[in-house]
């Protein structure tokens, strides 16, 4: 199980609102901790949960956005530079398969699509009933 350190920005104004917004999260499988910072306006939750699911839960609410999604536990400092100098040699090649990038799965349209309108005219269906 992988568990992930989501960082939300959200705008929450007043204790209803953060009450009703920390129910909401609860509810999620998966969270093992949620932390507010009010001052900030930043949610941070750690656990195995879907990123996308937590912001579907909040929209409604808080007006969330995602600022970042990651490992729970931060490497150690060996780590990072062999972390760092993995990074390197895999930009140089490619991405890495199967990392999906959140931000883009949280895509949802601003605008609705137009519908499509389309004509027939008296040229192409010589049959067709024209009034004159």
């Amino acid at each position: 199980m992988l568990d992930f350190k989501i960082v939300l920005q959200v705008e929450i104004h007043d204790d209803k609102t953060k009450k009703k917004s920390m129910k909401a999260i609860s509810n999620i499988s998966g969270v093992e901790s949620v932390s507010l910072d009010m001052k900030d306006q930043k949610l941070t939750l750690t656990g195995d949960m879907d990123p996308v699911q937590v912001v579907t839960k909040l929209r409604k609410l808080c007006l969330p956005k995602i600022l970042s999604v990651g490992p729970a536990k931060e490497p150690k400092k060996e780590e990072k530079k062999k972390a760092t100098e993995e990074k390197k040699d895999q930009s140089k090649k490619s991405e890495a398969p199967g990392v999906a990038k959140i931000c883009e799965a949280y895509h949802y349209p601003i605008m609705m699509a137009q519908p499509q309108y389309y004509y027939t005219s008296v040229e192409e269906n010589p049959n067709a009933c024209v009034i004159c």
